[in-house]
């Protein structure tokens, strides 16, 4: 299997200067019944008065590698045990307004158990963090209602290609691992 690359850039924001990179872990998560989940987001910051929908994931901590970080965060965003099962890809991405390049490495990764989220005090109070189950289709649509803020433009061009990746490796069963 082949992983995705790529590069994309922001064209919401105008570009100043960029002075940190953001190593990230994100994953397509799944379950036996063929749905996916996703975190939803509400904020009200720089970046607007938006609702936005994306995958669980967020920053690789020091003396942490790619895998530990996806499971870590998926444990604390959903609250949820996986079985890491291949590495989809990495997007290049950049936010403009935060001065950010993010390294985005996304994995497809399989539910194995539910527990309790671990939400930290802003993803609670700033980003009203919240879990989304849907359907392959109906997460393509919902990623398109929230493409209407510039933010959400920037997340559907980072994810749609992810997720329409990984539902090809989930149909041809690719599932050999590149970590």
């Amino acid at each position: 299997m082949d992983l995705l690359y790529l590069e994309l850039k922001d064209d919401k924001w105008p570009l100043e200067y960029i002075d940190h990179d953001r190593n990230i872990a994100r994953a397509i998560v799944y379950d036996d019944n063929d749905f996916f989940y996703f975190v939803k987001a509400e904020r009200d910051d720089d970046f607007g008065n938006v609702t936005t929908i994306e995958t669980s994931g967020g920053g690789v901590e020091a003396g942490e590698n790619e895998v530990d970080a996806i499971k870590r965060e998926l444990s604390e965003e959903l609250g949820v045990q996986v079985e890491v099962k291949c590495k989809i890809g990495v997007v290049s991405d950049y936010y403009n307004l935060i001065h950010r390049h993010n390294i985005n490495n996304y994995f497809l990764c399989k539910i194995t158990s539910f527990g309790k989220k671990n939400l930290t005090q802003a993803e609670m109070e700033s980003f009203h963090l919240s879990t989304l189950k849907l359907t392959y289709d109906e997460a393509i649509l919902k990623y398109k209602e929230c493409s209407t803020s510039k933010l959400g433009t920037l997340i559907i061009n980072r994810e749609l290609p992810i997720l329409i990746k990984a539902k090809e490796i989930l149909e041809k069963k690719e599932f050999q691992s590149n970590n």
